[in-house]
């Protein structure tokens, strides 16, 4: 069972659509760019990877990305060519458990440096929260959702301090792998995570004060995020955006929003939002994008991990009644 896929199936896949002005200059898709040039290569697996690459790297890395804007993450299955674009370069960043076919990839790759985001900080088991109300349902898929349960989350990049201290991780491994540019790299690193910091102020002085600490989203992608602040994500589907939840689910949810003060049901750009709307016109609720940043295409609203971040924060800051 692919665990990762049932876990965290986040974006329906879309056609893949040009990359917005500011989003990874240094970025690239294109394998012959990928490798084998005068600068330190770097094949990320996804958007927060190659975020992460490009910010700390600056002008001295090269780095591309195995997922095309648009495109879900958790789909991916690596091409030859791709195999072939990681075999060319300097290092690979990607997050285990997110993507298996990347993790197998990287695995079996001659490359010396790995850099693995999930052992840069600590993952949590989730897996229980998002079944807690699945009801009926949870028994008709009782052995999934016990594997699930012990699969760990990896939506670390939406809480900032987890991702500041990924990008101190790989901030290291970079100075480690190209020692000549050690000090750009750490002063790199500084600077965003500097600015990670400052964006973990905004949110908790933001969500500090609100009218209700409880959010609904079309997948159980904000976990950490939701932690981190003081609130409480309630999941439509679960694990699975695109399933549909069961009349006792969604009565459930219409209860909890006149109990709670819920205001908003979130979906996400890349994912239909026909059960989230069917919910607020049901309920009189209000609907809205929070992003899960897994990647920037036209439709974000944002050029890059900051911009999108900070419309997040909007978003939820009006949802939730911010005083």
């Amino acid at each position: 069972m692919n665990v990762r896929r049932h876990h965290i199936s986040g974006l329906a896949l879309a056609a893949v659509t040009a990359l917005g002005a500011g989003t990874l200059s240094a970025c690239s898709s294109d394998s012959a760019a990928a490798g084998n040039t005068d600068k330190f290569d770097v094949v990320a697996s996804f958007y927060p990877m190659a975020f992460l690459a490009e910010q700390i790297g600056g002008d001295h890395v090269n780095v591309s990305s195995l997922t095309e804007p648009g495109q879900e993450p958790h789909d991916l299955e690596i091409s030859a060519q791709q195999r072939a674009q990681l075999e060319d370069s300097d290092a690979a960043l990607y997050l285990k458990g997110l993507q298996p076919s990347v993790d197998e990839t990287v695995e079996q790759s001659g490359l010396k440096t790995k850099i693995d985001a999930a052992t840069l900080t600590k993952l949590e088991d989730h897996g229980d929260v998002e079944h807690e109300h699945e009801g009926e349902e949870a028994h008709a898929e009782e052995g999934h959702a016990e594997e699930e349960e012990h699969a760990r989350d990896p939506h670390i990049w939406l809480d900032p301090v987890k991702y500041a201290e990924v990008a101190k991780g790989v901030g290291a491994a970079f100075e480690k792998a190209d020692p000549d540019h050690a000090a750009d790299y750490k002063k790199n690193t500084e600077a965003l995570v500097k600015k990670l910091d400052a964006l973990n102020t905004q949110f908790a002085d933001g969500l500090k004060n609100t009218k209700s600490k409880v959010f609904f989203t079309n997948h159980a992608a904000f976990i950490y995020l939701a932690e981190r602040y003081g609130l409480t994500q309630e999941a439509i589907s679960g694990l699975d955006p695109d399933s549909e939840p069961s009349p006792a689910r969604i009565k459930e949810l219409q209860e909890e929003a006149k109990a709670d003060g819920v205001t908003t049901v979130f979906y996400e750009t890349l994912v239909s939002d026909k059960t989230a709307k069917t919910l607020a016109d049901d309920a009189g609720l209000k609907t809205d994008v929070l992003d899960p940043l897994e990647g920037i295409t036209d439709k974000s609203k944002g050029d890059d991990y900051f911009e999108v971040m900070e419309s997040n924060l909007t978003a939820l800051k009006t949802a939730l009644g911010a005083k």
